[in-house]
């Protein structure tokens, strides 16, 4: 049986499982790639070592925020990723195609302890709290603090 290309792949997966876009598919590809171009940064020995689905997550997150800045969460949900666990999802159909490869103690759970995405994409972006706005009164003194 003839090995399958990326793209063929991801059509046969699609086929079978239309939860996520092609485009999903493909970021998940360039995120890990990504995460293992970071390793390299740190140390030869560490970019051979097989990426860990925590270390993925990671790399999914700081690619997707240079990327996509604060339309991540925009792009991930028209592509259907909504959660770590989706991330998980896709990972795991491109091994089941032998795209990506697995090693004995990788599992779909490892996904499932992710980040919260709100957290990693939305409140970067937010604006600063700041408690030390006051309300003047009439006489322009200062009032109590605004909550």
């Amino acid at each position: 049986m003839q090995k399958l290309g990326f793209n063929e792949a991801v059509e046969d997966i699609i086929a079978r499982d239309n939860r996520y876009d092609s485009e999903a598919y493909a970021f998940v590809r360039d995120a890990l790639d990504y995460t293992i171009k970071l390793r390299k940064k740190s140390s030869k020995e560490e970019a051979q070592r097989h990426v860990s689905g925590q270390e993925l997550l990671e790399g999914v997150r700081q690619y997707a925020l240079k990327e996509f800045g604060p339309m991540v969460i925009t792009v991930f949900t028209y592509w259907g990723i909504l959660q770590c666990e989706d991330v998980g999802n896709i990972v795991f159909n491109l091994i089941k195609k032998e795209i990506f490869g697995k090693s004995d103690h990788d599992k779909i759970e490892d996904f499932k302890s992710g980040f919260d995405f709100r957290e990693a994409f939305v409140e970067p972006y937010l604006p600063p709290k700041s408690d030390c706005r006051q309300e003047k009164k009439p006489n322009g003194q200062p009032a109590e603090k605004l909550q």
